[in-house]
């Protein structure tokens, strides 16, 4: 998945449910990811007139979370971001050289939009010209939804599925998360207390290849963002978290928090720091809530 990840458990896990879980694995990557040319959205942006897809019946659950997101934030999270991502270097070849001005300014004339370039029935996409689709804003944490379901369908109710990053925790003891710096790696600004939940942490300082380059686009102007540094997200299920902790780089917090149950922090650009939402921790630095 391009990152790494641990799983840890009160008890051991016998190699069938090892293999389930890494076979789960790739049946997700083997759907969403960009990155590879036999993917099923790599067939997408390959179709020249576009086609109908048929994506696994979990993808439903995925694809009405970003209809949510793509609607509250007014457009600026949308899983057709991915054109503009690679435009600007973050490729499958992994060129990290950003495409000549004129070729981003041709894709901006005719940027595509979740909400008017595909049509959905259910797990199904219907498309007319090539797409680039990236579930990166909500994809990882909602793989680590699908591996924890395997993990309790086992009878494991004590674990943590650590997904660098996106993490989802169960068991009756709280664990006891660092929110680490998004400049100073092995620094952390404070720590939050999960339970029985999410957390997920997104940072415009993680994948980064140029000066003012990242992958936390808006994705209504395919540029990246600039006001927030970093942001932390609790919620009851990792993907949502995920999905806020890319959204909360773009929209106010009141703006999601009418549809959503969670708790956050961010970083500003200029290092305050707020938090929202009853947040269960405490941080190291000024506060500004």
């Amino acid at each position: 998945m391009g990152t790494r990840w641990e799983i840890e458990t009160h008890e051991p896990v016998d190699a069938a449910l090892r293999g389930q879980i890494l076979h789960r694995i790739d049946r997700f990557d083997a759907t969403y990811s960009r990155f590879r040319p036999d993917s099923l959205v790599s067939q997408i942006a390959a179709a020249p007139a576009g086609g109908r897809f048929v994506f696994p019946d979990d993808a439903i659950d995925l694809f009405g979370l970003y209809d949510q997101l793509a609607a509250l934030t007014d457009g600026a999270v949308d899983p057709l971001v991915g054109r503009d991502l690679e435009l600007l270097g973050y490729d499958p070849a992994y060129s990290l050289t950003p495409a000549p001005h004129t070729t981003r300014a041709a894709h901006a004339e005719a940027r595509p939009a979740w909400h008017c370039d595909v049509e959905r029935d259910g797990a199904v996409l219907l498309t007319r010209r090539p797409l680039v689709i990236d579930v990166g804003a909500a994809g990882k944490g909602y793989l680590v939804d699908l591996v924890s379901v395997l993990l309790r369908d086992a009878g494991i109710t004590r674990f943590v599925v650590d997904a660098s990053g996106d993490l989802r925790h169960a068991g009756e003891h709280p664990l006891r998360v660092g929110l680490e710096h998004p400049a100073e790696p092995g620094r952390v600004i404070g720590v939050a207390n999960v339970a029985e939940a999410a957390l997920c942490a997104s940072a415009v300082t993680r994948r980064t290849w140029g000066r003012g380059l990242h992958h936390v686009l808006d994705a209504r102007t395919g540029n990246p963002v600039n006001d927030i540094v970093a942001t932390w997200v609790v919620a009851d299920r990792t993907a949502l978290a995920d999905a806020l902790a890319t959204a909360l780089f773009l929209t106010p917090v009141q703006q999601l928090a009418g549809s959503f149950s969670f708790a956050c922090v961010r970083m500003l650009a200029d290092g305050r720091t707020d938090t929202f939402g009853g947040f269960d921790g405490a941080l190291f630095t000024a506060e500004q809530t």
